[in-house]
C-alpha cells in the first residue's frame, strides 16, 4: 500500500494527515503553537517552534499509522497566508513570524488605500494590515532593525522549506497573498516592491503549485521518519487547497472554511476583482484563481466564549457550548452578535472594528450568548457571500471544511442561513487533502486536479430548514446594517 501525506501549516497548529489514494485517512496528528502578543496590536510566532512542530506532526502521524517511510509516495504542502519573517544570509530568522492577525500597520494600509489603491487591481490583495506589503512599509517607516539588515523577506512556509531543502521558493498563492504579486502577469509587482523598499532579489523564486523538491536534509529526514528522497510538492496556501480538497471547483460551488478564522471562496478561470475592494483574488495555478473573503473571527469566538464562561477549577468544553446553544431557538430570542473580536477583514476591511452584543435583555442567559456568537460568525460569512453575489458569483451548493464542520449544530446554522444544502466530508482536513492531491497530480499519479471529485469521501449532506431560513433572513437584514451605523461611535470609543 502506498500513501500520500498532506502537511498543513496553520495559524495555531500544524496538521499532518496520511491518506490513501482515495482520500481515506490512515492517520493524522496536530501540533499546536502559541500566537504571541508582545504588544496590543502584535500577533507573532516563533518560526523555529513552527518548524519543529511541523516535523513533530509528521513523525507522530507516521507512528500513529505505523507507516513505513518507503510506502510514502510524497508530501504536499499547505500553509496559512500573509505571514512575514526577516532572515539573514544563512536563512536564520532574525524576526518573529508576523501573522495575518497582526494590526500594527493600520496607518500604512490606510495610506495605501488613499494613495495607491490601484495596487489591489494588480495584486488582488485587499489593502489591509494582514498584508505583508503593509507590514514591510511599517518596518521601513519605523526603522525596524531586522528589516534593515535582512537578506530575504519570506513567509513561514518558505522558512520551513529553506530549513529542509536549502532553497528559497514560493508558490503562486502564497506569493499572491503578499500584496506584492501581479496576478495577471504571475510575477512580482515592481510598484509594490518600491513601496515596500525592497528588491525582487530579497524575495523567493516563484514556482507553480506542482513544483517538486527533493533532497530532504538529514536532520529533517531523521526527525520526520521520512526517506531523504521523499518528494515534497510545494502546493499552495490553505484557501485554494481547502476548495480543491473538498471538491468546490466548478462555478456555483462554494467552500466555507471556519477554523480559528474563516473564509468563503470560489475558484474562477480568470482574475475576478472588485472595484470596491471587498474581496480577495489570489493565483493558484496558471489558469485557476481563488476569489472570496476572509473573516478574522471564526472558532476564536467560541474560544472566547469558552474562556468567558469557564471559571477557576471548571472549564467548559466545546461540546458543552454546543449543547447550551442547542437549547435556544434560531435567532437567539432576538439577540445578535457582531463577531469582530479581532477587527474584521471582509467585507469591511476595518482593523479597528469591535464586537458587540445587540438586543441583550434580562431574559437572555449564557446559552443565548453562545448561540448568538455562533450565528454571528455565520452571518459574517453570509455577508461576504453577498459581496461575491454582487460580482456575479452564485452559491448553488456549499461545502464545509475546518473545525466547525465537526459541529452538526453549526453546520445546520450554515445551511439555514444560506437556505442551501451543505456537503460535509468525512475528513475535516480539506486543505491537507488538497495539498496531498496536488502532490499526486504533480507526481503523475492522477490525471488532473479536477479529478479529485471522485476521491473525496463524503459524510453527509445537510438540508436547510425553510422556517429557520426565514427567521435568519429577518435577523440578517438587521445584522448587515449594524456595523455601518455603529462605526463612528466605535471609533470614538477607541480614541478615549
Amino acid at each position: 500500500m502506498k500513501y500520500i501525506i498532506g502537511l498543513d501549516i496553520g495559524t495555531t497548529s500544524t496538521k499532518t494527515v496520511v491518506f490513501n489514494r482515495n482520500g481515506h485517512v490512515l492517520s493524522e496528528h496536530e501540533e499546536g503553537y502559541d500566537l504571541l502578543h508582545s504588544a496590543s496590536e502584535y500577533a507573532e510566532q516563533d518560526g523555529d517552534a513552527i518548524n519543529r512542530a511541523a516535523m513533530d506532526s509528521v513523525r507522530s502521524a507516521m507512528d500513529k499509522g505505523s507507516i513505513k517511510k518507503e510506502d510514502v509516495i510524497g508530501v504536499g504542502l499547505s500553509s496559512a497566508m500573509h505571514s512575514l519573517l526577516c532572515v539573514d544570509e544563512q536563512g536564520q530568522a532574525i524576526s518573529p513570524s508576523i501573522t495575518w492577525a497582526d494590526r500594527r500597520s493600520v496607518k500604512e494600509s490606510e495610506y495605501l488605500k488613499e494613495n495607491h489603491s490601484t495596487v489591489y487591481l494588480r495584486t488582488g490583495t485587499p489593502l489591509h494590515p494582514m498584508s505583508p506589503l503593509s507590514k514591510l512599509i511599517w518596518m521601513k517607516n519605523h526603522h525596524y532593525e531586522p528589516y534593515q539588515i535582512a537578506h530575504k523577506y519570506i513567509s513561514i512556509k518558505e522558512y520551513v522549506l529553506y530549513k529542509w531543502f536549502g532553497e528559497f521558493v514560493v508558490d503562486y498563492s502564497v506569493a499572491a497573498s503578499s500584496g506584492m504579486y501581479d496576478i495577471h502577469k504571475q510575477d512580482w509587482d515592481e510598484t509594490s516592491l518600491k513601496l515596500a523598499g525592497i528588491s525582487r532579489d530579497q524575495l523567493s523564486k516563484i514556482v507553480p503549485a506542482t513544483h517538486e523538491m527533493k533532497g530532504l536534509s538529514k536532520e529533517a529526514s531523521e526527525h520526520m521518519g521520512l526517506a531523504s528522497s521523499t518528494p515534497f510538492i510545494i502546493g499552495g496556501s490553505d484557501g485554494p487547497l481547502a476548495n480543491l480538497g473538498i471538491g468546490a471547483i466548478e462555478p456555483g460551488e462554494t467552500a466555507v472554511t471556519i477554523g480559528t478564522s474563516g473564509a468563503i471562496r470560489q475558484f474562477t478561470s480568470a482574475p475576478a476583482l472588485d472595484e470596491k475592494q471587498g474581496v480577495f483574488c489570489y493565483s493558484f495555478t496558471e489558469d485557476l484563481w481563488i476569489t472570496g473573503g476572509p473573516t478574522n473571527n471564526g472558532g476564536i469566538v467560541l474560544n472566547w466564549l469558552k474562556d468567558l464562561f469557564s471559571h477557576e477549577g471548571y472549564s467548559l468544553s466545546f461540546e458543552q457550548l454546543n449543547q447550551m446553544a442547542a437549547r435556544v431557538t434560531p435567532g437567539s430570542d432576538g439577540l445578535l452578535f457582531l463577531p469582530y473580536l479581532n477587527g474584521e477583514r471582509a467585507p469591511f476591511w476595518d482593523a479597528s472594528a469591535k464586537a458587540n452584543f445587540i438586543g441583550l435583555r434580562s431574559t437572555h442567559g449564557k446559552e443565548h450568548m453562545v448561540r448568538a456568537g455562533m450565528e454571528g460568525v455565520i452571518f459574517s460569512i453570509y455577508h461576504i457571500a453577498h459581496e461575491l453575489e454582487r460580482l456575479g458569483h452564485s452559491h448553488d451548493s456549499l461545502y464545509a471544511s475546518g473545525g466547525f464542520a465537526r459541529s452538526p449544530l453549526w453546520t445546520q446554522m450554515l445551511a439555514d442561513v444560506f437556505g442551501k444544502h451543505v456537503h460535509i466530508p468525512k475528513s475535516h482536513q480539506s486543505s491537507a487533502w488538497g495539498a496531498a492531491w496536488t502532490a499526486l497530480y504533480s507526481l503523475g499519479e492522477v490525471p488532473s486536479l479536477h479529478s479529485i471529485k471522485t476521491s473525496i469521501p463524503m459524510s453527509e449532506t445537510i438540508e436547510p430548514n425553510k422556517e429557520h431560513h426565514q427567521t435568519y433572513q429577518q435577523m440578517f437584514q438587521v445584522y448587515k446594517e449594524l456595523y455601518p451605523s455603529l462605526k463612528n461611535q466605535l471609533k470614538q470609543l477607541q480614541s478615549i
